[in-house]
């Protein structure tokens, strides 16, 4: 229970209980994210701990959040940020998909909110007194960003977004199988009710092109955390856009470090400016500078002019309606 390198992955359900998994720091590094096909492919230990158990044994600690609107450098972000001294990054963890999973299924509002409370405190545990945990979560988990940070008022977090323009040339270049996530998360943001401030309907959602579903749940996270942001103020919620995040790192970061409640260290701070993690493609690894990432996006860009062009057209209109800033840094 005090030992941070057994990771809370899992809600147990019928045992009403967590299962942990021993992934120690240096394992966190060669996961993009922490799900099962990953962790998996080392032979790992676990343990499952009734959540009364760990309720019981686990305090609220300070800790940051990183949501984020996908394709935005929030991994790379996160790596960066994961030095020992500074933080220590958890990449979507599964625990916190869970958490949407139960309530999805019809878990009472209590039950979700004391299973949000464990998970948060839990993935806040710290690998050394001076790391907090700054803990990145999956898209999926955006429609509840609220009930986490009012469960825990000792949290900072940040929304990273890319542009919608980007966004769009995101998807596009990934191909099919992006196309089909953005059609994923739009079924698990509908149930949510994140469509209907738009004024699209589920029904719509299923007669729209791929880039304007894509769109649609951009324009919903934006419009959840735009509100939230007015909500708890600056000091609680920052919002960031990656694209200025990537071409101008040194003047971002600190901001962000500052933020996020870090540890103040000009020589920290220029190991993080300096990360090798903001010039890797995130999932591969491989290297990929911002002027790589600049030539990929005005080519695909180019290619798909038309209908990024026309779904900008209509993305324009919903924000209008809905009074979505799509620039509200």
């Amino acid at each position: 229970m005090n030992d941070a390198e057994w990771l809370a992955h899992r809600h147990v359900e019928p045992s009403d209980a967590i299962r942990f998994v021993a992934v120690p720091r240096a394992d966190h590094e060669g996961a993009p994210f922490l799900v099962d096909e990953a962790l998996q492919q080392t032979p790992r230990d676990h343990r499952d701990v009734s959540i009364a158990t760990c309720l019981r044994e686990t305090d609220r600690a300070p800790f940051g959040m990183i949501f984020h609107s996908a394709f935005c450098g929030s991994t790379l972000l996160t790596r960066a940020l994961s030095l020992p001294g500074l933080a220590m990054g958890l990449s979507e963890p599964v625990l916190l998909n869970d958490v949407v999973g139960f309530r999805q299924r019809g878990a009472s509002g209590a039950a979700v909110a004391r299973l949000a409370d464990v998970a948060l405190r839990l993935l806040a545990r710290r690998f050394a007194p001076d790391e907090p945990a700054i803990v990145k979560p999956s898209n999926v988990v955006n429609p509840l960003a609220e009930l986490f940070l009012s469960l825990h008022p000792q949290a900072q977090a940040l929304f990273l977004y890319a542009p919608l323009e980007t966004f769009l040339v995101s998807v596009a270049r990934k191909g099919l199988a992006c196309r089909l996530w953005a059609r994923e998360l739009a079924a698990r943001f509908a149930p949510e009710g994140m469509f209907a401030p738009l004024g699209i309907s589920f029904e719509d959602l299923f007669a729209q092109v791929d880039l304007q579903v894509a769109a649609a749940g951009w324009l919903a996270q934006h419009r959840l955390f735009q509100r939230l942001a007015d909500k708890l103020g600056p000091h609680r919620l920052k919002l960031v856009d990656a694209d200025q995040l990537i071409a101008h790192p040194a003047t971002t970061l600190p901001g962000i470090v500052a933020h996020l409640g870090l540890r103040n260290d000009d020589a920290l701070l220029a190991d993080v400016i300096a990360s090798p993690a903001l010039a890797r493609h995130s999932k591969s690894g491989e290297a990929f500078t911002a002027q790589d990432r600049s030539n990929a996006y005005r080519e695909a860009r180019a290619a798909y002019a038309s209908e990024i062009d026309g779904v900008l057209d209509w993305s324009r209109k919903v924000a209008d309606n809905a009074g979505i800033l799509l620039d509200p840094t």
